[in-house]
């Protein structure tokens, strides 16, 4: 029987970058030429079994990695490109899908690199069309908002980061060898753990202190919160490398967006250290979605596992595709994340129809209710509580509210849909994205006309809604 020949390109050259490596570095250190380096590359050139093990031992990786998928991940991501509403009227065979990836996996990497970029600046586009007139030919306030700039760098890529992932999920063994992150620390980086009381930390929740040799951490933080924290400084000391390598792929106008944006990916590491994406996903589906059980079961606090759950978009790994915002009892957002393509609001306020901003009359209790855009869109979401600070008398804290939802299609997935005979899609609340852009007009809710109404005067007739509008 013939042997089969093993074609390695993307996952050559993503060992190699992740470990930092020219082409001729990478040359050097396997004592061959680089011209043969960027033929394996380019998948020019098969694999040979010598040659696989001298990768292994000269870089002290399983074989596994470099032999087992062959390029599936890219063709994975390139799938879901492809299924873009723009290239519908477009043929693409699958067969054709899977040749370029195999075949030219520089092409394939240019393409999905260029359709990340096109996605943000679409979201920067709709950022500037929003906050300034067309008229005004000024540029947007958006441009050096640096919180804007981090969220555009999410939103494009659906908060989902395989790099981190599966670099998260390795790392993760090795912890779970030394009895947890606190074994793994001193094994490791001969680092102690020690949690102190708050006057002590002055101002701090977690520090480093490399002259002691410390990771020192406030004691009034809840188990959850230090298992994350801990979680967070292993990323920081092992994950650097892959952290940076997802921020270069981003194109920052702001010092500070870009700050902002690795600090995001830390935490995301740190996140899929508490919760590797493959036992997650598998829990997540076997448990129906269930916050507060997938909760308990990996050591997690509510709003930490309902964010991991936005990220379970690995390419031929996905599970439900959810959004999430965190808003406070005044409705500024903290935090929001889509992986469900959620039409949030981007500028002001967001609909007040919405459960989330009901959560806080009564608190820690779920809410769930259908929604409906006016497109006809629907959603479902859940809405509950959650309590940042505290941890002692008089410790302040903070209460926000946080929703996670997905579209109507994927909730019959979801445990809280289960056994609720006469609510469902058909019983969805009628909500807006904004009241400046939603043109429900007999909304009573509403706190601003929509853009491009006529308001009619009221000196004879006053509506029951806010405002009344002429017909053109």
């Amino acid at each position: 029987m013939a042997e089969r020949r093993l074609y390695v390109g993307p996952s050559l050259r993503r060992l190699r970058r992740d470990h930092g490596l020219t082409q001729a570095d990478m040359a050097a250190d396997l004592e061959v030429s680089p011209s043969y380096i960027a033929l394996l590359e380019r998948n020019h050139r098969p694999l040979s079994a010598e040659m696989l093990l001298r990768l292994s031992q000269t870089y002290k990786m399983d074989m596994a990695v470099l032999a087992g998928d062959g390029g599936s991940d890219e063709l994975a991501r390139l799938q879901g490109v492809l299924k873009d509403p723009m290239f519908a009227d477009i043929d693409l065979p699958s067969l054709e899908t899977a040749d370029v990836t195999t075949n030219f996996p520089g092409i394939t990497e240019a393409l999905l690199r260029l359709y990340t970029a096109y996605q943000e600046e679409q979201l920067a586009l709709a950022d500037r069309g929003a906050e300034v007139p067309a008229s005004s030919g000024a540029r947007g306030a958006e441009d050096s908002d640096p919180v804007a700039e981090s969220r555009r760098f999410l939103a494009a890529r659906r908060n989902s980061f395989p790099i981190l992932d599966d670099a998260a999920e390795r790392l993760a063994q090795v912890i779970a060898s030394h009895d947890g992150m606190v074994g793994y620390l001193k094994a490791q980086h001969n680092l102690r753990v020690r949690r102190l009381p708050s006057n002590v930390m002055v101002g701090s929740i977690r520090r480093l202190d490399r002259h002691r040799k410390e990771v020192l951490l406030d004691d009034g933080l809840d188990a959850a919160s230090q298992t994350f924290q801990l979680g967070l400084q292993i990323a920081y000391l092992d994950m650097r490398g892959e952290i940076e390598s997802v921020a270069a792929e981003g194109s920052f106008t702001t010092e500070s967006g870009e700050r902002l944006t690795r600090r995001a990916l830390a935490s995301y590491a740190g996140a899929a250290l508490m919760m590797p994406y493959t036992a997650f996903a598998k829990a997540a589906e076997t448990r129906r979605y269930d916050i507060e059980a997938l909760a308990r079961q990996f050591g997690a606090s509510f709003e930490q596992t309902a964010h991991r759950l936005t990220t379970l978009q690995k390419p031929g790994q996905e599970r439900v595709p959810f959004f999430f915002i965190r808003v406070d009892e005044a409705g500024n957002v903290s935090k929001r994340l889509d992986g469900a393509g959620f039409p949030f609001a981007r500028h002001g306020g967001g609909c007040p129809l919405w459960s989330v901003h009901h959560a806080f009359r009564t608190p820690r209790q779920i809410v769930t209710q259908w929604l409906e855009l006016p497109d006809g869109q629907r959603f479902f979401s859940i809405a509950r509580t959650v309590t940042a600070g505290g941890g002692a008398y008089g410790a302040p804290r903070i209460e926000r509210a946080i929703a996670l939802g997905c579209a109507a299609e994927h909730a019959d997935r979801l445990i809280y849909t289960q056994n609720r005979a006469g609510q469902g899609p058909d019983d969805a609340t009628p909500i807006g994205v904004t009241c400046r852009i939603c043109h429900r007009t007999e909304c009573t809710a509403r706190s601003a006309p929509p853009i491009g109404r006529q308001i009619l005067p009221d000196d004879i007739r006053r509506t029951s809604a806010p405002f009344g509008f002429s017909d053109s």
